[in-house]
């Protein structure tokens, strides 16, 4: 078995912990997941992790699944006491996976089906979006730098995996709009406004991109303007709005 350590004095502890902080995970690059569902998602799609931490009962329950070097130095196993120290969750699975920020460079938005998240700040609310991506075989999501951090613990979760099966950009949407545009792939931002054209109307195109607002102040007025249309999901009746995840599946599963 691989090396072990049963203190939360432990200098390796004491850093990886502090990964449940923003700042800590931008000055290092790296993230923090938990649980079997995450890291076993991860394994799947062939994620290179920098540590794999877990009990010996939660660590030779996951190498019976997948080819795991229990001996490797990157291989480390804890006591239930760490894992109660690394834990973002109330009942800690204790299994754990250090990863890579990994995001892609000088990405090509010149095909494909996308959702743009314009300020959204409910991690909730983007990890479903983010599945609900994935379920409608839509190729990613981009993030205005403005949106909720998709590293943090709580993000990580709602997203059960679907961020290892979709591209997952941070990037300045006007940049990404225009892209798309010269590319001929129309942007249609969802607004909460009557006078818009609504879903139904729209037709079922082969590329689109789907703008999504904050759940307070919806869609900037910027972003707005630079799509090719406004698009209003009807509401049939007394409810003034939808939830900006559930707004988001209706019109992703309209165009998929």
């Amino acid at each position: 078995m691989s090396k072990k350590i049963s203190s939360v004095n432990n200098n390796v502890i004491k850093n990886l912990a502090k990964l449940k902080q923003k700042k800590y995970r931008e000055k290092t690059g790296l993230y923090l997941i938990e649980g079997f569902h995450l890291v076993e998602e991860a394994l799947k799609a062939g994620e290179k992790f920098i540590y794999l931490l877990g009990t010996e009962e939660a660590l030779l329950h996951l190498a019976k699944k997948f080819s795991i070097n229990l001996e490797s130095k990157n291989v480390l196993e804890i006591n239930t006491l760490v894992a109660s120290h690394l834990t973002s969750t109330k009942n800690s699975q204790d299994i754990f996976m250090i990863l890579k920020i990994s995001q892609p460079q000088n990405y090509h938005f010149n095909f494909g089906k996308w959702v743009l998240l314009d300020h959204l700040a409910d991690p909730g609310n983007v990890g479903t979006i983010v599945r609900t991506v994935d379920a409608a075989g839509f190729d990613g999501v981009v993030l205005a730098p403005e949106s909720v951090d998709i590293y943090n613990p709580k993000t990580q979760r709602a997203m059960q995996g679907s961020q290892f099966h979709i591209n997952l950009i941070m990037e300045n949407l006007p940049t990404v709009i225009k892209e798309m545009q010269d590319n001929a792939i129309p942007v249609y931002a969802s607004l909460l406004d009557q006078n818009a054209k609504q879903l139904p109307e729209f037709e079922k195109v082969p590329q689109v991109g789907i703008v999504i607002g904050n759940e307070a102040h919806g869609v900037t007025t910027e972003i707005a303007k630079l799509s090719n249309e406004k698009l209003y999901i009807p509401i049939k009746g007394q409810a003034e709005s939808l939830n900006a995840a559930v707004a988001a599946g209706i019109i992703i599963y309209y165009f998929s």
